[in-house]
C-alpha cells in the first residue's frame, strides 16, 4: 500500500475490519497447528474484526478443510473459507457461463467441488471432449492424465489454472511439486502457458469477502508467508500486506522484495498483539 510512516500505519491498522489469512506457513505447518494461531483468533473476535481463510491449495474440498481446521482445534464455517478452485469456479461462471464440460487435472475432492458446482469433469478419453481444461495442484496426478491434459492444451482449448505456486509448504521431508511445476512441464510439451493463474496473487480472491461484507480493499489485511502470492496479492488488491516468517520467506529476502511488505512479523501471534495493543490504546485515550 505504500506506508511510508508509523502514524499512518497505525492510522490505517485501526481501519482493518477483516482478515485474509493464508494457512500453510501461516496458521500451521502441514499437520502442525502454530501455538499462537487459537490466540491470535480469539484476540481478533474480541477486537470484532472478521476473519476468512484464503489457500492456493485446491486439493480439498471446502468440507475437507473446515474438517482438517477443527482436527486442529479450529471451527470454522463455510463462510470463513476460500480457495482457489472455488475462485476458479467464480471465474468460470462470470466469464465463460457457457463452459461446463471440463478435463481437470486435480484431486478427487477438488472435482467433486466442481461437480456440485454443476460441471461436468470429462474422462481421460479422446473422444470425451470437453470445453476447457483446468489444472491444479493435483497429489493424484497420473503420466496418463497429464498427458492427456497437455493434448486438449495442445488444440487450444481455454487454459486455466487454478494456482501459480511451485511447491506446496509441508512439515515431511518431501518436495510437494504445485501446480505452478506442472504447468511448467505443460509448458514444455506444449509451448502454452495458462491463458490465466487464479488464486493469489490475483486480486480476484478477495472479491468474494469484498462483496460479502461489503468492505473497501483498505479495510482489509492480508497476511502470508509467501513474497510472490500473498504479499503481491495485497499489493495488487490495495489493501494491507502482513508477511509472517514462519514459511517460506527468510528476513533477507524480506528485506530485498520489491514491492515490500507493509509489515513484517516473526508470526501471527505478534501481529495479533500489535493490533490488540493498538486498539487498546486507544480505548486508554477516550
Amino acid at each position: 500500500m505504500g506506508i511510508n510512516s508509523i502514524s499512518e500505519l497505525e492510522t490505517h491498522l485501526l481501519e482493518i475490519k477483516h482478515i485474509a489469512l493464508d494457512m500453510d506457513g501461516t496458521i500451521y505447518n502441514g499437520n502442525t497447528l502454530f501455538q499462537f494461531t487459537l490466540p491470535f483468533l480469539a484476540k481478533m473476535k474480541e477486537l470484532g474484526i472478521r476473519y476468512s481463510f484464503l489457500t492456493n491449495n485446491p486439493t480439498k474440498s471446502i468440507d475437507s478443510y473446515l474438517e482438517h481446521l477443527a482436527n486442529m482445534g479450529i471451527l470454522a464455517t463455510r463462510e470463513e473459507m476460500y480457495s482457489s478452485a472455488q475462485a476458479t469456479i467464480d471465474y468460470l461462471k462470470k466469464n465463460f457461463p457457457e463452459i461446463k464440460r471440463l478435463f481437470i487435472l486435480g484431486t478427487p475432492s477438488m472435482i467433486s467441488e466442481f461437480e456440485k458446482a454443476g460441471f461436468i469433469s470429462t474422462n481421460d478419453d479422446p473422444d470425451d471432449i470437453p470445453q476447457a481444461v483446468i489444472v491444479s495442484f493435483d497429489t493424484s496426478l497420473t503420466y496418463s492424465r497429464l498427458c492427456r491434459a497437455a493434448w486438449w492444451v495442445k488444440q487450444q482449448l481455454p487454459y486455466i489454472a487454478t494456482n501459480p505456486d511451485k511447491v506446496c509448504p509441508t512439515d515431511m521431508p518431501v518436495t510437494l511439486v504445485d501446480c505452478g511445476s506442472i504447468c511448467s512441464s505443460l509448458e514444455q510439451a506444449t509451448g502454452r502457458t495458462p491463458d490465466i493463474v487464479i488464486g493469489k496473487p490475483d486480486p480476484r480472491m478477495l472479491e468474494g469477502i469484498q462483496q460479502r461484507y461489503q468492505l473497501q480493499p483498505s479495510q482489509i489485511a492480508i497476511i502470508g508467508d509467501r513474497i510472490y502470492t500473498d504479499l503481491q496479492m495485497a499489493y495488487n488488491a490495495k489493501a494491507l500486506g502482513v508477511l509472517v516468517l514462519t514459511g517460506e520467506t527468510s528476513i533477507k529476502v524480506a528485506e530485498q522484495s520489491v514491492p515490500r511488505p507493509d509489515i513484517i512479523v516473526d508470526n501471527l501471534g505478534d501481529f495479533g498483539e500489535m493490533l490488540y495493543k493498538l486498539y487498546s490504546d486507544r480505548l486508554v485515550q477516550k
